[in-house]
């Protein structure tokens, strides 16, 4: 465990230390002992770094001091309330760089918290440096103990009454003990007894902190969990095809039994007339025809509305208090958009882009054009969208729901993100904002950024093994202060030729990498069915999409032909694996074949390996070479693993054979055992 220590950090270049140095003059760019390029660091300190409840991240910054005296340094975390927390030592990364790192735990409530780093001078090092040199070559013997002793008089008396003072107090007796011979004296000075104390109590002088920096705690759902996505409509019964709340709670158990803890729906407004859209995007709609739940309004009402043919606002919070029984969280889709009968349309014109003949422009993502829909021109009157919007969010916080995810935020203003957001978590900071945002890196890293706590992410896009090596490294390294992926491996919009051409192994593939790779991971409803039927050749867009029609599903076959066992045994281990329930620990490992990728995570004791084949059509075999000191083993042990997906258990070392064919034999997710000394080396985790 770390050494830890309870007084007060300063919130400024100054020290409370006896004979410390004045707060350094506003003018100068380093305090008395330099503190520079504290990480993480978001926007010059302007935006938070976030962490969840329990959550570890490494705190980071460059240390030194003039000549060669000892210097160290210490990581303070402070509640919202001010108060500090035990502070965390810091070491050297790597000798001669002067780059100190900690890592970090926040053991707290969620709420604003900061960060700072402390830099110190320490005699004891440096005197304990000077004596190891002169004691055994006979240099100064009795000034250099008598130096000693002082020292650590001073650090004895800073101890409080409850500390071990007397263990210094008995080095300061023996340094000073003339019967016996210097080495025996100095070595009385440097026992494990003593580095305890002055671990937790050092003497420190010449402290200069950093400026604190800003660090936003949040709850764990904001980094961890698994979502389900379902269209409420399709889950309706033979003689009323459409569903309601109340006929698509049927639903919740076999979500829950499988391990979600998200029920993710897509808008569950009106949906407009004008212009809709019939099956497989069609112009012309016939008169059964659904339309698109993302194009929003009509005269029944908009965005803080329900679609009447699935109930009423009152059989929505029941639906909520249903799941919320399951042990499952409801998050609603909020698309900024609407349709041309929305009630905003006519009410708040200004709100829309007129082209020069006068009428509204609808949505076009070039080829695709949305004719069923209006985008918002945000600049004409944003404070009256911001408040529009803060009180639609507020009208389903007040139905139960604490998760949005917002339809193609990069498409409005980050501004307008940054201020609704911020009002909203200002009074509620449990509420999660998910960006619905595949674009390009800066918007989405500004996003998250500006207070969006998760993010869609390439993930998709990312299937061999190089590509995914160079994101996950990208996501879990200094990204992850800010940016939270979640990883879907399908959504109504993305059908990747991955999951067309790979069939069900590619689907069985995908899953396993999704819910071993990042700590919140998802899929669209049917992916349990490996449904994999593209609209065309060279089309990410389903066949008979759900977004244009009803799709009932025959749900029994998920059980016996479809995968939902094995998604159900991945959300098991997820939840029994502290390692794969956070993202900043990841390390790849080497295999001799490209489709063959081998990464492991580790938190505390729990470590995890995950050996996957890439390839969905053909059996694999490689040679797997073990990182070992990453696994927090030494190079030459041999260690059991137990695979979770089949409760095997193998004995593996620095080297090791796997093969792995398509299908439910496609992954090893092993599970890092080690020999218990009480029951005689049979293993245990």
């Amino acid at each position: 465990m770390p050494a830890t220590h309870h007084t007060s950090a300063p919130t400024t270049r100054r020290s409370t230390s006896p004979g410390a140095t004045p707060p350094a003059d506003e003018a100068t760019a380093v305090g008395r002992i330099p503190v520079l390029d504290v990480r993480p660091l978001i926007q010059q300190g302007r935006r938070p770094a976030k962490a969840v409840t329990g959550e570890s991240f490494e705190v980071t910054a460059t240390v030194f001091r003039e000549g060669h005296d000892a210097v160290a340094a210490n990581v303070v975390l402070k509640d919202p309330k001010g108060r500090p927390g035990p502070w965390t030592p810091m070491r050297e990364l790597a000798p001669g760089t002067d780059r100190w790192g900690a890592t970090v735990t926040v053991d707290g409530k969620p709420g604003r918290w900061t960060y700072q780093v402390e830099a110190w001078g320490d005699p004891v090092a440096t005197w304990r440096h000077h004596a190891q040199i002169k004691i055994p070559a006979g240099i100064d013997t009795d000034l250099v103990l008598e130096e000693g002793a002082r020292l650590y008089e001073r650090a004895a008396a800073a101890i409080p009454k409850r500390g071990k003072r007397e263990v210094l107090l008995a080095a300061v007796e023996a340094l000073r003990d003339e019967d016996r011979p210097a080495p025996w004296r100095l070595a009385a000075a440097l026992t494990p007894a003593v580095d305890k104390v002055l671990a937790r109590y050092p003497l420190r002088e010449l402290v200069t902190a950093s400026e604190p920096l800003p660090l936003l705690v949040e709850r764990e759902r904001a980094l961890y969990g698994s979502w389900y996505e379902f269209f409420p409509r399709s889950e309706g019964t033979p003689e009323r095809p459409h569903g309601t709340f109340r006929t698509a709670a049927r639903r919740l158990k076999p979500i829950a039994d499988m391990g979600f803890d998200v029920v993710y729906l897509p808008p569950i407004h009106p949906i407009g007339t004008t212009f809709r859209k019939g099956r497989n995007n069609t112009l012309t709609p016939g008169p059964d025809d659904v339309g698109v739940p993302w194009a929003i309004g009509s005269p029944e009402g908009g965005h803080d509305a329900v679609h009447p043919d699935l109930g009423t606002v009152e059989d929505f919070q029941w639906f909520v208090e249903q799941a919320k029984g399951h042990g499952l969280e409801v998050a609603l889709d909020f698309a900024l958009q609407c349709s041309p009968d929305h009630p905003w349309v006519e009410k708040y014109p200004e709100w829309f882009h007129h082209r020069s003949d006068g009428t509204i422009a609808y949505a076009e993502n070039p080829p695709k054009k949305y004719q069923d829909i209006y985008p918002i021109a945000f600049d004409a009157d944003m404070d009256g969208l911001v408040a529009e919007t803060v009180r639609v969010l507020r009208h389903w916080m007040s139905c139960g729901v604490r998760i949005f995810r917002v339809d193609n935020p990069h498409t409005k203003p980050v501004v307008f993100w940054e201020r609704v957001i911020g009002e909203i978590n200002a009074a509620d900071p449990d509420v999660i904002f998910l960006a619905e945002a595949f674009t390009r890196p800066a918007m989405m890293r500004t996003l998250a950024q500006i207070g969006f706590q998760q993010s869609y992410t390439y993930f998709t896009w990312r299937n061999t093994k190089q590509e995914l090596t160079e994101y996950l490294t990208e996501l879990s390294g200094e990204s992850a202060a800010w940016m939270r992926p979640n990883f879907f491996a399908n959504t109504p919009d993305i059908l990747h030729e991955y999951l067309q051409h790979g069939g069900r192994p590619a689907f069985e593939t995908r899953a396993v990498l999704a819910a071993t790779l990042s700590p919140t991971w998802g899929i669209y409803s049917g992916y349990e069915l490996c449904e994999n039927t593209p609209l065309r050749e060279g089309s990410e867009e389903y066949l008979d999409s759900e977004k244009y029609q009803l799709k009932p599903r025959d749900w029994a076959r998920a059980e016996t032909d479809g995968i939902a066992p094995l998604i159900t045994r991945l959300n098991t281990v997820r939840r029994n694996s502290p390692a794969l329930r956070q993202l900043r620990d990841i390390h790849f490992h080497h295999a001799d074949k490209e489709e063959v990728i081998v990464y492991s995570k580790r938190s505390g004791s729990n470590t995890v390996l995950v050996v996957v084949n890439l390839d969905p059509h053909h059996t694999q075999e490689a040679t797997v070479s073990l990182d070992m000191p990453q696994l927090g083993l030494n190079w030459h042990e041999s260690v059991p693993v137990r695979d979770e997906l089949t409760g095997e258990t193998y004995n593996w070392g620095r080297a090791n054979y796997v093969r792995l064919a398509p299908g439910h034999r496609a992954a090893h997710i092993l599970t890092v055992l080690r020999p218990s000394p009480q029951i005689g080396g049979s293993p245990t985790i």
